[in-house]
Protein backbone atom coordinates (compact mmCIF):
# COMPACT_ATOMS: atom_id res chain seq x y z
CA UNK A 1 0.00 0.00 0.00
CA UNK A 2 1.22 3.48 -0.89
CA UNK A 3 0.09 6.72 0.76
CA UNK A 4 0.88 10.28 -0.37
CA UNK A 5 -0.12 13.55 1.28
CA UNK A 6 -1.40 15.66 -1.61
CA UNK A 7 -2.91 18.52 0.42
CA UNK A 8 -2.19 19.18 4.09
CA UNK A 9 -3.44 22.74 4.50
CA UNK A 10 -6.48 24.41 6.00
CA UNK A 11 -9.03 26.99 4.93
CA UNK A 12 -6.22 29.61 5.07
CA UNK A 13 -4.43 29.61 1.68
CA UNK A 14 -0.70 28.80 1.70
CA UNK A 15 1.54 28.75 -1.35
CA UNK A 16 3.03 25.36 -0.53
CA UNK A 17 -0.03 23.57 0.88
CA UNK A 18 -3.27 22.67 -0.83
CA UNK A 19 -6.61 21.81 0.73
CA UNK A 20 -7.06 18.42 2.36
CA UNK A 21 -6.37 15.51 0.03
CA UNK A 22 -4.61 12.16 0.40
CA UNK A 23 -3.78 9.59 -2.28
CA UNK A 24 -3.79 5.87 -1.54
CA UNK A 25 -2.83 3.12 -3.95
CA UNK A 26 -3.25 -0.62 -3.47
CA UNK A 27 -3.17 -3.04 -6.39
CA UNK A 28 -5.75 -1.80 -8.90
CA UNK A 29 -7.28 0.81 -6.59
CA UNK A 30 -6.20 4.43 -6.82
CA UNK A 31 -8.07 6.38 -4.17
CA UNK A 32 -8.38 10.06 -3.31
CA UNK A 33 -9.50 10.80 0.24
CA UNK A 34 -10.98 14.30 0.22
CA UNK A 35 -10.37 16.67 -2.67
CA UNK A 36 -9.73 20.17 -1.37
CA UNK A 37 -8.66 23.24 -3.37
CA UNK A 38 -5.52 22.56 -5.40
CA UNK A 39 -5.88 18.78 -5.18
CA UNK A 40 -6.00 18.11 -8.93
CA UNK A 41 -2.90 20.21 -9.58
CA UNK A 42 -1.24 18.65 -6.53
CA UNK A 43 -1.82 15.12 -7.78
CA UNK A 44 -0.36 16.07 -11.17
CA UNK A 45 2.58 17.94 -9.61
CA UNK A 46 3.49 14.86 -7.60
CA UNK A 47 3.37 12.62 -10.67
CA UNK A 48 0.43 10.61 -9.39
CA UNK A 49 -1.99 8.98 -11.87
CA UNK A 50 -4.91 11.40 -11.65
CA UNK A 51 -6.34 9.97 -14.89
CA UNK A 52 -6.78 6.56 -13.29
CA UNK A 53 -8.46 7.43 -9.97
CA UNK A 54 -10.94 4.66 -9.16
CA UNK A 55 -12.48 5.96 -5.94
CA UNK A 56 -13.11 9.32 -4.30
CA UNK A 57 -13.84 9.28 -0.56
CA UNK A 58 -15.31 12.38 1.09
CA UNK A 59 -15.23 12.91 4.86
CA UNK A 60 -17.51 15.98 4.93
CA UNK A 61 -18.65 18.89 2.78
CA UNK A 62 -16.56 21.87 3.89
CA UNK A 63 -15.00 23.57 0.89
CA UNK A 64 -11.41 23.05 2.05
CA UNK A 65 -12.12 19.30 1.68
CA UNK A 66 -14.23 19.20 -1.52
CA UNK A 67 -13.34 22.39 -3.41
CA UNK A 68 -11.53 20.60 -6.26
CA UNK A 69 -14.23 18.01 -6.93
CA UNK A 70 -15.65 19.84 -10.00
CA UNK A 71 -12.14 20.31 -11.38
CA UNK A 72 -11.37 16.61 -11.02
CA UNK A 73 -14.46 15.62 -13.03
CA UNK A 74 -13.88 18.38 -15.61
CA UNK A 75 -10.31 17.11 -16.10
CA UNK A 76 -11.46 13.50 -16.45
CA UNK A 77 -14.02 14.54 -19.08
CA UNK A 78 -11.97 16.98 -21.14
CA UNK A 79 -8.32 16.44 -20.20
CA UNK A 80 -7.70 12.89 -21.45
CA UNK A 81 -6.23 11.78 -24.76
CA UNK A 82 -9.02 9.20 -25.10
CA UNK A 83 -12.40 9.03 -23.37
CA UNK A 84 -12.35 7.32 -20.00
CA UNK A 85 -14.28 4.05 -19.82
CA UNK A 86 -13.66 2.87 -16.27
CA UNK A 87 -16.30 3.93 -13.72
CA UNK A 88 -15.48 6.10 -10.72
CA UNK A 89 -17.08 5.50 -7.33
CA UNK A 90 -17.72 8.37 -4.94
CA UNK A 91 -18.05 7.38 -1.27
CA UNK A 92 -19.51 10.00 1.02
CA UNK A 93 -21.83 10.82 3.89
CA UNK A 94 -25.60 11.02 3.55
CA UNK A 95 -26.26 14.06 1.38
CA UNK A 96 -23.51 13.27 -1.15
CA UNK A 97 -26.01 12.66 -3.96
CA UNK A 98 -27.69 15.98 -3.17
CA UNK A 99 -24.27 17.67 -3.12
CA UNK A 100 -23.44 16.39 -6.61
CA UNK A 101 -26.85 17.37 -7.91
CA UNK A 102 -26.33 20.92 -6.67
CA UNK A 103 -22.79 21.04 -8.06
CA UNK A 104 -24.16 19.94 -11.43
CA UNK A 105 -26.78 22.70 -11.33
CA UNK A 106 -24.08 25.24 -10.53
CA UNK A 107 -21.19 24.23 -12.82
CA UNK A 108 -22.57 21.72 -15.33
CA UNK A 109 -23.79 18.17 -15.80
CA UNK A 110 -20.23 16.87 -16.28
CA UNK A 111 -20.07 16.42 -12.49
CA UNK A 112 -22.65 13.63 -12.65
CA UNK A 113 -22.33 12.64 -16.32
CA UNK A 114 -18.69 13.08 -17.39
CA UNK A 115 -18.90 10.47 -20.16
CA UNK A 116 -18.23 7.46 -17.94
CA UNK A 117 -20.20 5.88 -15.12
CA UNK A 118 -20.18 7.64 -11.75
CA UNK A 119 -21.45 5.59 -8.83
CA UNK A 120 -22.29 7.54 -5.66
CA UNK A 121 -22.38 5.42 -2.52
CA UNK A 122 -23.57 7.14 0.64
CA UNK A 123 -22.52 5.85 4.03
CA UNK A 124 -25.48 3.85 5.26
CA UNK A 125 -23.61 1.19 7.18
CA UNK A 126 -20.24 0.81 8.89
CA UNK A 127 -18.15 -0.85 6.17
CA UNK A 128 -17.96 -1.29 2.39
CA UNK A 129 -15.90 -3.27 -0.09
CA UNK A 130 -13.77 -1.16 -2.42
CA UNK A 131 -11.93 -2.57 -5.42
CA UNK A 132 -8.53 -4.20 -5.09
CA UNK A 133 -9.46 -6.15 -1.94
CA UNK A 134 -9.80 -2.97 0.11
CA UNK A 135 -12.35 -2.42 2.84
CA UNK A 136 -13.62 1.03 3.78
CA UNK A 137 -15.00 1.56 7.28
CA UNK A 138 -16.52 4.79 8.54
CA UNK A 139 -17.33 6.37 11.91
CA UNK A 140 -19.26 9.61 12.54
CA UNK A 141 -17.28 12.46 14.08
CA UNK A 142 -18.03 15.67 15.95
CA UNK A 143 -17.41 18.33 13.32
CA UNK A 144 -20.45 18.78 11.09
CA UNK A 145 -23.67 16.82 10.85
CA UNK A 146 -22.26 14.68 8.05
CA UNK A 147 -18.61 14.31 9.12
CA UNK A 148 -16.98 10.88 9.26
CA UNK A 149 -13.58 9.41 10.01
CA UNK A 150 -12.50 6.70 7.57
CA UNK A 151 -10.41 3.56 7.83
CA UNK A 152 -9.07 1.71 4.76
CA UNK A 153 -7.79 -1.83 5.17
CA UNK A 154 -6.01 -4.01 2.65
CA UNK A 155 -4.62 -7.33 3.83
CA UNK A 156 -2.57 -6.67 6.94
CA UNK A 157 -2.23 -2.95 6.26
CA UNK A 158 -4.62 -0.28 7.54
CA UNK A 159 -4.68 3.50 7.24
CA UNK A 160 -7.14 5.79 9.02
CA UNK A 161 -8.00 9.47 8.74
CA UNK A 162 -9.89 11.52 11.29
CA UNK A 163 -11.11 14.07 8.77
CA UNK A 164 -12.03 17.13 10.82
CA UNK A 165 -13.34 16.36 14.27
CA UNK A 166 -13.68 17.55 17.81
CA UNK A 167 -13.46 15.19 20.76
CA UNK A 168 -16.49 15.44 23.03
CA UNK A 169 -16.46 13.75 26.41
CA UNK A 170 -16.78 10.01 25.92
CA UNK A 171 -15.72 10.08 22.27
CA UNK A 172 -12.04 9.38 22.95
CA UNK A 173 -12.75 5.73 23.65
CA UNK A 174 -15.21 5.09 20.79
CA UNK A 175 -13.31 6.97 18.08
CA UNK A 176 -10.00 5.67 19.46
CA UNK A 177 -11.28 2.10 19.18
CA UNK A 178 -12.32 2.70 15.56
CA UNK A 179 -8.84 4.05 14.74
CA UNK A 180 -6.94 1.48 16.81
CA UNK A 181 -3.95 -0.43 15.52
CA UNK A 182 -3.53 1.18 12.11
CA UNK A 183 -0.19 1.49 10.38
CA UNK A 184 -0.72 5.21 9.74
CA UNK A 185 -3.22 7.48 11.46
CA UNK A 186 -3.74 10.77 9.60
CA UNK A 187 -5.14 13.22 12.13
CA UNK A 188 -5.94 16.90 12.17
CA UNK A 189 -4.49 19.15 14.87
CA UNK A 190 -5.82 22.54 13.96
CA UNK A 191 -4.99 24.84 16.84
CA UNK A 192 -3.43 25.17 20.28
CA UNK A 193 -5.33 23.86 23.29
CA UNK A 194 -6.23 27.39 24.40
CA UNK A 195 -7.55 28.40 20.97
CA UNK A 196 -9.38 25.35 19.63
CA UNK A 197 -13.16 25.19 19.31
CA UNK A 198 -15.37 22.22 20.02
CA UNK A 199 -15.18 20.82 16.49
CA UNK A 200 -11.41 20.47 15.99
CA UNK A 201 -8.45 18.72 17.61
CA UNK A 202 -5.60 20.30 19.57
CA UNK A 203 -2.40 18.69 20.90
CA UNK A 204 -4.01 17.62 24.17
CA UNK A 205 -7.06 16.15 22.43
CA UNK A 206 -5.03 14.46 19.73
CA UNK A 207 -2.59 13.03 22.29
CA UNK A 208 -5.51 11.42 24.11
CA UNK A 209 -7.02 10.07 20.90
CA UNK A 210 -3.73 8.76 19.47
CA UNK A 211 -2.86 7.27 22.84
CA UNK A 212 -6.02 5.20 22.61
CA UNK A 213 -5.51 4.33 18.92
CA UNK A 214 -1.78 3.52 19.21
CA UNK A 215 -0.90 3.76 15.48
CA UNK A 216 2.54 2.76 14.23
CA UNK A 217 2.89 6.28 12.80
CA UNK A 218 0.90 9.45 13.44
CA UNK A 219 0.66 11.87 10.52
CA UNK A 220 -0.44 15.31 11.74
CA UNK A 221 -2.23 17.46 9.17
CA UNK A 222 -4.63 20.42 8.90
CA UNK A 223 -2.52 22.58 11.25
CA UNK A 224 -3.34 26.26 10.94
CA UNK A 225 -0.25 28.09 9.63
CA UNK A 226 0.39 30.47 12.54
CA UNK A 227 0.10 27.63 15.03
CA UNK A 228 2.46 25.46 12.97
CA UNK A 229 4.99 28.25 12.50
CA UNK A 230 5.03 29.42 16.10
CA UNK A 231 5.03 26.05 17.87
CA UNK A 232 6.65 22.63 17.82
CA UNK A 233 3.44 20.69 17.29
CA UNK A 234 5.10 17.28 17.67
CA UNK A 235 6.72 18.51 20.86
CA UNK A 236 3.36 19.65 22.21
CA UNK A 237 1.93 16.19 21.53
CA UNK A 238 4.82 14.64 23.46
CA UNK A 239 4.32 17.10 26.31
CA UNK A 240 0.65 16.11 26.37
CA UNK A 241 1.65 12.50 26.94
CA UNK A 242 1.79 10.94 23.49
CA UNK A 243 4.93 8.83 23.11
CA UNK A 244 4.49 7.42 19.59
CA UNK A 245 6.18 8.38 16.35
CA UNK A 246 4.86 11.69 15.01
CA UNK A 247 5.31 13.42 11.68
CA UNK A 248 3.80 16.82 10.93
CA UNK A 249 3.29 16.23 7.23
CA UNK A 250 3.63 18.57 4.26
CA UNK A 251 2.35 18.22 0.71
CA UNK A 252 4.32 15.52 -1.07
CA UNK A 253 5.21 13.44 1.98
CA UNK A 254 4.71 9.73 1.45
CA UNK A 255 4.64 6.34 3.13
CA UNK A 256 4.66 2.78 1.83
CA UNK A 257 4.01 -0.55 3.46
CA UNK A 258 6.89 -1.99 1.44
CA UNK A 259 10.20 -2.21 3.38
Amino acid sequence: MRLVAVGTGTVIPEGDRGGSCFYLEERGSKVLVDCGPGAVQGVARLGLPWRDVTDLILTHFHVDHIGAVPGLFFSLKHGLDAPRERPLTVWGPPGTRRLFSRLAAAVGDFVVDPGFAVHIQEYGRASFELGGDLELSVHPTAHTEESHAVRITGGRTAIAYTGDTGLPEGETRTLGAFLAGVDVLIAECSLADADVGANHLSPRRLAALAGMARPDLLWVTHVYPRFRMDHDVAGLLAAAGYGGEVRVVADGDGWSSEP
